[in-house]
């Protein structure tokens, strides 16, 4: 009767560690670290707006926010490219991604590798200014700036 429990037992943590290496094969883990474009410095927010695969659904929910301000967002397997940005920070002030082309008057969403991002890292272009970071395998960096006054006005009008 005890070696037949043991059996049991064993066998159902053989089973249970399968079921965890199954599942971990099946997310991808990035750490997401936003930036001031002109200071360098780390904005901690918990409000990171998510698009994977070019689709138009916003996945709030997939980024934990880490104790140091850096965002923790778990992909599904099958994600090939992320787009990431941040609206709203502490104090409810409104950013605008850096990476995209400063000319157009609707910021047109910027994909990058989810491979690239897990293999090197990626380091989005700042096209706000001459601040630049490294990112370490795994991580995303892009650069924000706070939206500006005739931004604000326009977002304010077409509500």
């Amino acid at each position: 009767m005890v070696r037949r429990t043991l059996g049991m037992l064993t066998l159902l943590l053989c089973a249970a560690a399968l079921c965890g290496s199954l599942s971990a094969q099946t997310e991808k883990t990035i750490t997401i670290r936003m930036l001031d474009s002109r200071t360098g410095h780390l904005i901690a927010t918990s409000d990171f707006l998510v698009r994977i695969n070019h689709e138009e659904t916003v996945h709030p929910n997939w980024v934990r926010q880490n104790e140091d301000g850096t965002g923790k967002l778990t992909v599904p397997q099958n994600a090939t490219v992320l787009s990431a940005q941040a609206k709203y920070s502490i104090g409810f002030d409104i950013y605008v991604n850096c990476d995209s082309s400063k000319d157009k008057e609707i910021p047109v969403a910027r994909w990058y590798a989810v491979s690239d991002i897990l293999t090197s890292g990626v380091a989005a272009p700042n096209g706000c200014s001459k601040q630049t970071a490294l990112a370490k395998p795994g991580e995303f960096v892009f650069f924000v700036r706070k939206q500006n006054l005739r931004e604000q006005t326009q977002d304010y009008s077409s509500h």
